[in-house]
């Protein structure tokens, strides 16, 4: 709060009456005496009390005020950080199952509140674990960070991508019918076939295999993951038998 002005004697200056009002006021036969106001203050403590010391005090107590306020931010800053952590892979730039599972449910309450169904797709790499074997599990790892970076790439921020576990991955497109998240589903499985990443200057490919399912008014998280896993395993079998005919 700032200090009012000060008049050359030094004590603080008050509005009086001007001299007019006072001609007026003696030409009346009446004289008045200006009405009291209050001192100026600072943090509430009278200006005629701000004394050396005090002031000192006070600059004191609001530079620790300021200081508590700046710890607070960093500290509410930590605690996004963490939260965001938390919710995050270990390992690749995309959501954990529990936070995935999260996203899921909000889709499911959308749908039930707003009669705004969205879909879930459920997949799995092929040619994974070939090349863990072949090149070592660091190879595995940047198998999925490029799989992970071409599923976030190339879906909207409004959805959500997840790893559910070893070479699996969910995305939930919202607001998007069954339809709709096959055809995208499809469009994504073949970005991660036709695209190769380079390790140790060597070009390597993995594939997917996909299920959907539509997240709509009734359902529950957990059973509309277990019906797009199903759903993915029918695919990758499927795909298993055209490879091992063509072999043949």
């Amino acid at each position: 709060m700032r200090i009012g002005p000060l008049n050359s004697g030094g004590n603080v200056s008050r509005t009086g009456k001007s001299e007019s009002g006072k001609s007026s006021a003696r030409s009346g036969g009446a004289s008045s005496a200006s009405a009291p106001q209050d001192a100026a203050s600072i943090m509430g403590v009278p200006e005629a009390e701000l004394t050396p010391n005090v002031q000192r005090a006070l600059l004191s107590l609001m530079g620790e005020v300021d200081q508590l306020r700046k710890e607070t931010e960093r500290l509410r800053g930590r605690v996004r950080e963490l939260e965001s952590l938390a919710d995050h892979d270990v390992l690749l730039p995309v959501l954990n199952r529990r936070a995935f599972l999260r996203e899921v449910s909000k889709a499911l309450a959308l749908a039930e509140r707003h009669n705004a169904p969205s879909a879930l797709v459920y997949m799995d790499l092929n040619g994974f674990k070939a090349i863990n074997d072949a090149h070592g599990h660091a190879a595995g790892d940047q198998a999925l960070h490029h799989v992970a970076q071409l599923l976030t790439a190339h879906v909207r921020e409004t959805d959500a991508v997840g790893r559910l576990g070893g070479d699996e991955f969910g995305i939930v497109l919202t607001l998007t019918g069954q339809d709709g998240a096959e055809a995208k589903a499809a469009e994504l499985a073949e970005i991660i076939e036709k695209t190769p990443f380079n390790y140790k200057g060597e070009a390597l490919h993995v594939g997917a295999a996909w299920g959907c399912r539509p997240l709509q008014a009734g359902g529950q998280a957990e059973q509309a993951m277990a019906e797009a896993d199903a759903a993915m395993y029918a695919r990758k079998q499927a795909q298993k038998a055209e490879a091992d005919r063509r072999r043949a």
